[in-house]
């Protein structure tokens, strides 16, 4: 399911939806996390990024998953490099899924108005650091991750 897309390599195709929709996630976190006038314009589109980009992050790593088993991925010094790559996809996706569950459960505890959070204080600071802490990893593994897979693209492997 995860190996072609119109006969081409589904992994190129998967990636940018991964590259595009964890910025947007980690952004629209940290926006609803720290600045209380922005989470009525930001709320729903938070939700829904929280629902779309874990889906485009597992797809863009199944399909390098399947994409590795090509034949002409197969030299050792080719495989380090690709297990770096892996890594740090690994890493992404399991810091999304983590994002997006405390932006979901964000969402619902702290309201958009000013000042209306439905848990005590606590709950609502400890959530917004969480969710910024989460969003800056989700940055930085998403770009390391398309680093590492643009340089073996754009080094000829």
């Amino acid at each position: 399911m995860f190996e072609r897309v119109l006969g081409l390599p589904a992994h190129p195709f998967f990636i940018h939806a991964a590259v595009v929709l964890v910025p947007l996630l980690a952004v629209a976190g940290i926006l609803y996390a720290v600045w209380p006038a922005a989470r009525r314009h930001v709320r729903w589109t938070m939700i829904v990024l929280a629902v779309a980009t874990p889906g485009a992050v597992f797809a863009a790593k199944e399909s390098g998953e399947a994409f590795e088993e090509s034949p002409n991925f197969q030299s050792d010094q080719l495989q380090a490099k690709i297990s770096e790559h892996e890594d740090f996809g690994s890493t992404l996706f399991l810091i999304v899924v983590g994002l997006a569950l405390v932006a979901l459960v964000m969402a619902y505890v702290v309201r958009p108005a000013p000042g209306e959070p439905i848990g005590p204080a606590v709950a609502h600071w400890a959530l917004s650091g969480l969710t910024v802490v989460l969003a800056v990893a989700a940055l930085y593994y998403v770009f390391k991750a398309g680093d590492t897979g643009a340089k073996m693209v754009w080094d000829g492997f």
